[in-house]
């Protein structure tokens, strides 16, 4: 649900503007015969797809860097878009824009070492190098803190530091066209690429709604009242409310569909 205003961007996402299934299908017929501003229009239009994305990539970067990588995949989905395969445009932008960001983030998941603690972390090397020599065996990491006169937490610290994370965007195997990364290989059951495909075309679905369904749609499935006590607490019918609540489901419906 949208009730919120958010900034991102610059952008009050509250009052991005929402493009109508046929709308959209509209100008993407438009745009594949070379119709500018129908495709202006669609880049303009349903940013709230990219959002929607981008929201499961929280905590993961900036925001705003991942809500412009974002767009530029949604751009690209535009493009290549192809009508006459019979695929809802929100089914094929969204591993396009999830692609993108993707991309993004693996390009640049460089960590950061500060520069005292790569010193402290190489001197720790030398020092164990020479101690290895000198011993027969590895030594521990409280004889190479003992030998350099630091504190163990310190040296381990450094020293794990320095050692390259395998990031889940690390390429493990590539054709020379495509690359399978870390990631790839990693199956999470719940949150599958299809279940947040259905959840971002629901999401959408709701957006779509008037004000009083919506209203409608949320106190009845996700706060589980009754239609009589929907009745009662926004001032109308029983049967009124039976209506509407089918209506917003039949349009939900053809907006997934």
């Amino acid at each position: 649900m949208y009730y919120n205003k958010v900034e991102i961007c610059g952008i009050n996402t509250s009052k991005l503007k929402t493009l109508s299934a046929e709308e959209t299908e509209e100008l993407l017929t438009k745009c594949a015969g070379g119709d500018k501003r129908a495709r202006e229009e669609l880049i303009n239009g349903n940013l709230r797809l990219v959002l929607s994305v981008v929201k499961r990539f929280a905590g993961r970067g900036s925001p705003d860097d991942i809500f412009q990588v974002g767009c530029i995949g949604r751009i690209k989905a535009i493009d290549n878009f192809k009508t006459e395969v019979g695929v809802k445009f929100s089914t094929y932008a969204v591993p396009m824009i999830i692609g993108e960001i993707r991309r993004y983030l693996r390009d640049n998941n460089m960590l950061r070492v500060s520069r005292g603690m790569r010193d402290l972390a190489y001197h720790a090397l030398s020092v164990k190098e020479a101690l290895s020599k000198r011993l027969g065996r590895e030594p521990t990491g409280a004889e190479i803190a003992a030998e350099m006169g630091e504190k163990e937490d310190a040296v381990t610290a450094a020293l794990e530091a320095i050692v390259e994370p395998v990031s889940l965007y690390d390429p493990v195997y590539s054709d020379g066209a495509d690359s399978v990364f870390v990631m790839d290989g990693i199956r999470d059951e719940e949150n599958t690429d299809e279940h947040w495909i259905e959840s971002i075309a629901l999401e959408n679905a709701l957006a779509g709604l008037g004000k009083r369904e919506s209203a409608i749609i949320n106190m009845r499935f996700f706060r589980g009242k009754t239609q009589m006590e929907i009745a009662e607490e926004i001032g109308i019918s029983q049967a009124q409310v039976s209506r509407i609540e089918k209506s917003a489901l039949e349009r939900m419906r053809k907006a997934i569909n």
